[in-house]
């Protein structure tokens, strides 16, 4: 008798063929997602270190249909389309958030989405059959997004260990074979696989191995979902009790027997919910630090030597991950330190990307401030972090002079990019995507791009591979 797929299996497959997504705000806020997303990549672009990882294995290959990564002249395999896109994303930790039990970055999974979409839709293009839309490709954003966030809700993995980037396998690997075509069958078949490749170790995000990975991991995680979808549609059968099987099963052996669970029905609640960097390339628990930091810059600009202690009041979970006062050995060890991104804005009265590098980083003022820190957590920030009506990621600052005076304590509960903030930071996103454009494309054909997706309403009936197309560099990869 054949076995019954295990039923979180069989809800994300049938949410993924069959949810309506009909929420506006889903759709106007993925749209906003998708541009931030490319504004990440075209920043990326500048980066050698990022460069160097994308385009095809084999130089010279010809792929049929092959997929166009945005910015550059690179036509590739749809797998290794999706590792450069998520790559190029995820690269300079600067694109979208979700916090929960589980944190990670959904826009990751846009490496996969474009990937496919951009293949199938030149398939079907040659073959007379209708293109994916963008708005096909939103609302696959927008169930991607859900299916990776819920289960962040209701599973930790960081707990034992494993990465954050496990949760975007799944999710993509799940619509990546709707994309391609795929039924109940191939998608329940992906992402069984998809469950039984493991979690990889989060070695890779923590002192003393803290190194470029945690910037290519997640494109690693999509470019293997796609692998698996393709896997799928060649007939390749799933595990159904990938999860559930006594001693092998994935709930055993990764959750220490902790099921998996989906704590709410899926819907469009984390694409509704989704945090943006706006302001500043750090870890997003730390982002109301800095920016209470910085209202505290023009009282302690001049009166650095006076400072005798700096107390920071921060959640559980920043305490478990960025609670890093050193030492530093590279950028992926400085934008994951709630203190060096919290001196840093103390010191310039701004945090951009260069504060990670030299010669910044060996400003010898950092580590004296850093030395003069307290972080604690404080229960209330922990508890509403966790509140589904609030998700809030508060951070407090302040600071103690050696002559008895003290800055105002200075408490910021939601970061620029939360929800409750999103109108503030809508005009932050569009000039954040202007900027990014503006350093990839001669001046005119930026403003075509941003007009296309800032404000065209013929964006959402846009063909998809005509829409990636639009993003080819015709000088080649900068």
């Amino acid at each position: 008798m054949a076995l019954e797929y295990d039923g979180v299996l069989q809800e994300i497959a049938d949410y993924v063929l069959s949810a309506r997504i009909e929420n506006t705000e889903a759709y106007e806020t993925a749209r906003l997602a998708l541009m931030d997303a490319l504004s990440c990549a075209f920043l990326a672009l500048q980066k050698p270190e990022c460069t160097k990882l994308i385009g095809p294995l084999i130089p010279g290959t010809h792929v049929p249909y092959g997929v166009r990564i945005p910015g550059t002249a690179h036509v590739v395999d749809p797998v290794q389309g999706a590792f450069s896109i998520t790559a190029l994303i995820r690269w300079l930790d600067y694109n979208d958030t979700w916090l929960a039990l589980e944190w990670g970055h959904p826009s990751d999974n846009f490496g996969a989405l474009l990937a496919v979409a951009d293949y199938q839709s030149q398939r079907r293009r040659a073959y007379g059959e209708p293109c994916y839309r963008v708005h096909d490709l939103l609302a696959a954003a927008i169930k991607v997004y859900e299916i990776q966030g819920v289960l962040a809700l209701g599973v930790s993995l960081n707990r034992w260990g494993f990465d954050h980037v496990h949760f975007v396998k799944i999710a993509s690997a799940a619509l990546a074979t709707q994309l391609l075509g795929g039924g109940r069958e191939e998608i329940l078949s992906a992402l069984s696989n998809a469950f039984v490749d493991g979690a990889a170790l989060r070695t890779y995000r923590h002192f003393p191995n803290t190194g470029p990975r945690k910037s290519w991991a997640a494109a690693d995680a999509v470019g293997r979902a796609v692998r698996l979808a393709f896997l799928a549609m060649a007939g390749e059968p799933g595990y159904p009790t990938a999860l559930s099987a006594p001693r092998w099963g994935f709930e055993e052996v990764v959750l220490r027997g902790e099921p998996v669970r989906l704590v709410r029905p899926l819907g469009s609640y984390v694409m509704e919910h989704i945090l943006f960097k706006v302001a500043y390339p750090a870890e997003f628990h730390g982002q109301t630090a800095v920016e209470a930091a910085l209202r505290i810059y023009p009282l302690v600009r001049e009166r650095y030597d006076e400072i005798e202690r700096i107390v920071i009041e921060t959640q559980e979970s920043a305490i478990r991950i960025i609670d890093k006062p050193g030492p530093f050995r590279n950028p992926a060890d400085r934008d994951h330190s709630l203190q060096y991104m919290t001196a840093v804005a103390l010191l310039y009265g701004e945090l951009t990307y260069a504060h990670y590098e030299e010669p910044i980083a060996s400003d010898p003022r950092i580590p004296q401030l850093i030395a003069r820190m307290q972080v604690r957590e404080n229960p209330d920030f922990s508890r509403d972090y966790l509140d589904p009506d609030k998700r809030s990621i508060a951070n407090a600052v302040q600071v103690f002079f050696r002559d008895g005076t003290a800055s105002d304590r200075v408490l910021v509960e939601y970061p620029l990019g939360h929800r409750r903030r999103r109108e503030e930071a809508r005009p932050l996103l569009r000039e954040k995507f202007w900027n990014a454009l503006c350093g990839v494309f001669p001046e005119r054909k930026a403003e075509k791009l941003f007009h296309l997706v800032a404000e065209d309403e013929a964006f959402w009936e846009m063909p998809v591979d005509r829409f990636v197309e639009a993003f080819v560099h015709p000088s080649g990869m900068l």
